[in-house]
C-alpha cells in the first residue's frame, strides 16, 4: 500500500542583521573586575562566539547583541561554567548570579521561555553524575514530555530533545519513546516553522534516528516502539459528539489509533482493511480510533456516517499539534493501544491484521 509522506524542508540563515538588539545585564556575585563572561549562540549543538565583556568591580555586568531573525539559544560562559537562554528579538534578561557555583546558583528575569529553560537545567543538575534514579529520571521526562506536547514548535521543546546530562541526550534517538517526542518537535518545527534553519537539523535527526532504530529490530515497514502512554486526543465525530482517546483506551481492551486523510486514493482500500479487522475483533474488545487529516471535512464526513468506529476530524489538517506529537510522518499510520499503552506503531498496512491479533 502506498505512502504518502508529510515531511518537507527548509532552509536559511540562523540569524540577519536587522538592527535590533537583544541585552542581557545583571550582577555576579563574588566577581572581580578581571573576570570575563562570554556570549555564545547554539547553532543545533555548536557554540558561535557573539561577544565578551568584562564584570565590573561591583559585579555589575552588561552585554547587547544582534536580535536573531528566529527565537534561538544562546549562553552566558564564564570559565567552564555556563547559564543558558533563549533569545527572542528584543528580549532584555537580568540574570543574578552567586560564584564560585555560576552554572547553578543563578536566576533569570525578563522572559518566560528563559524562566523555564533556566527549571530545565536546574533540575537537570539532580541527575547529573549519577545522581537520581531511573525511575525519577523517567518520572521528570513523563513531565518535560508533557511540557513538549504542549507546544512542540516552541524554543523550549527544541532546546528540551538537544539537552544532554553527563555527555548523554535526554532524549536519546535510539530510544522509541524518545524518539517519538524529537518527531513531535521535527514535524512541529516542520509544519510551523519551515523556514527555520534548524528545521533541517531536527528532521535530520528523526529520520536518522529511526533509520537505526530499524536496522536494530531488522524491521523496513513497522516501528516498533517501548510501551508509552498516549497522548490524549480530544475530537469531534460527524455528529459533533467529542470523543477522547484515553476515556475510548479505558473502555476497550485494545484500540487501533489511525491516522488518515479520505481524500487520498489508498483510503477505500485502507478503510476495507480496518472493516476486515473491526469485524472479526470488536465484539472481543477491539475499536478503532480514526483521525481524518484531510484538507475539509466533506469527503471525510460522507464516508465518515458509513463506518461502523470512532471517527474524528481534525482541523488542523497535517499541521496538526497532534500529528508532531504523535510523530506522523506519512499516512496510513496506526497505533496498537493495550490497556491505555501505546505496545506498536505500524506504518505497512499489509501487516496490521496480523499485528492486532497478537493483542486480542
Amino acid at each position: 500500500m502506498k505512502k504518502i509522506l508529510l515531511i518537507l524542508v527548509a532552509v536559511v540563515g540562523l540569524s540577519a542583521c536587522n538592527g535590533n538588539k537583544f541585552s542581557v545585564e545583571g550582577t555576579i556575585e563574588g566577581a572581580g573586575d578581571t573576570t570575563t563572561l562570554v556570549l555564545e549562540q547554539s547553532s543545533n549543538g555548536e557554540w558561535v562566539f557573539v561577544d565578551s565583556v568584562e564584570v565590573g568591580k561591583n559585579g555589575k555586568f552588561s552585554v547587547a547583541a544582534e536580535a536573531p531573525m528566529v527565537p534561538s539559544i544562546f549562553q552566558l560562559r564564564l570559565g567552564g561554567q555556563s547559564i543558558c537562554f533563549p533569545i527572542d528579538s528584543l528580549d532584555h534578561l537580568t540574570i543574578k548570579a552567586k560564584l564560585p557555583n555560576f552554572a547553578a546558583d543563578y536566576t533569570i528575569e525578563g522572559s518566560e521561555h528563559a524562566q523555564q529553560v533556566m527549571k530545565i537545567d536546574k533540575e537537570a543538575l539532580q541527575f547529573a553524575s549519577g545522581k537520581g534514579t531511573p525511575a525519577e529520571l523517567q518520572e521528570w521526562k513523563d513531565a518535560l514530555a508533557r511540557q513538549i506536547a504542549a507546544d512542540p514548535s516552541g524554543i523550549v521543546a527544541y532546546y528540551t530533545i538537544n539537552k544532554y546530562i553527563d555527555g548523554k541526550p535526554l532524549f536519546d534517538p535510539m530510544n522509541d519513546n524518545d524518539l517519538r517526542f524529537i518527531g513531535a518537535v521535527a514535524n512541529a518545527f516542520n509544519s510551523f516553522r519551515p523556514d527555520d534553519p534548524r528545521t533541517d537539523y531536527l528532521v535530520n535527526l528523526l529520520l536518522d534516528g529511526q533509520r537505526r532504530r530499524r536496522a536494530m529490530t531488522n524491521a523496513t515497514d513497522t516501528v516498533y516502539a517501548d510501551v508509552a502512554t498516549i497522548i490524549d486526543i480530544k475530537l469531534q465525530d460527524y455528529n459533533g459528539k467529542e470523543y477522547t482517546l484515553s476515556q475510548v483506551a479505558a473502555q476497550n481492551r485494545v484500540v487501533l489509533l489511525d491516522f488518515t486523510a479520505y481524500q487520498t486514493e489508498i483510503s477505500p482500500q485502507l478503510n476495507k482493511l480496518l472493516n476486515d479487522i473491526y469485524q472479526a475483533y470488536h465484539k472481543k474488545g477491539l475499536a478503532i480510533y480514526q483521525v481524518s487529516l484531510d484538507n475539509d471535512n466533506v469527503a471525510w464526513r460522507q464516508a465518515a456516517q458509513n463506518l461502523p468506529w470512532i471517527t474524528v476530524f481534525d482541523p488542523s489538517g497535517i499541521n496538526s499539534q497532534t500529528v508532531g506529537v504523535y510523530n506522523v510522518t506519512g499516512i496510513p499510520t496506526t497505533f496498537i493501544i493495550r490497556n491505555s499503552e501505546i505496545v506498536e506503531r505500524i506504518e505497512d498496512a499489509s501487516k496490521l491484521k496480523a499485528a492486532v491479533a497478537k493483542y486480542i
